[in-house]
């Protein structure tokens, strides 16, 4: 009993050592992506009024996706533009890249446009999750209704063959 007991204590220290390293890599592995993502958020001038008016369509628009949760067709209205913001990601960075003088106090437009990927077509994105999730929700919600007005509808057959 006394070797089982040992064995298993031997085997449960290699296992929290084995977790142990796991987690310190995955840290260390971490830190960078970490990094850069607090590099990349301070490099940013959040008092700049079309950063503040961004964040606000960006509010505003969820607000609206949220309230407007049972109206179907502005929901797929909705979704429908937040994707066409996204698809045209590429032609907005571009016009704001030769632009961005007129309104910025610094050029944030890169040509591989990570800056409007990250500020524009990230909450667009999520926006667009949000209502597909809802639509989804509704339309389980209308298969059930129509399943038991299916259901009753058969009920009510099979009764007035009875009598």
């Amino acid at each position: 009993m006394e070797d089982l007991k040992s064995a298993m204590e031997g085997h449960m220290d290699q296992m929290a050592d084995l977790i142990q390293k796991l987690t310190a890599e995955f840290r260390s592995g971490l830190r960078p992506a970490y990094d850069n993502f607090l590099g990349f958020f301070h490099a940013i001038d959040w008092t700049e009024p079309w950063l503040i008016c961004l964040m606000l369509f960006h509010v505003l628009l969820l607000v609206m996706a949220i309230i407007s949760r049972k109206n179907t067709n502005f929901q797929m209205c909705l979704f429908l533009l937040a994707l066409a913001g996204v698809c045209f990601a590429e032609t907005l960075n571009s016009f704001l890249k030769d632009n961005w003088k007129r309104f910025a106090g610094q050029n944030y437009f890169d040509p591989h446009g990570l800056f409007l990927s990250v500020l524009w077509s990230g909450p667009l994105l999520v926006i667009a999750i949000i209502i597909l999730v809802n639509t989804l929700f509704s339309l389980c919600y209308l298969i059930v209704r129509w399943k038991k007005a299916e259901l009753r509808h058969r009920a009510r057959l099979a009764q007035r063959k009875e009598d």
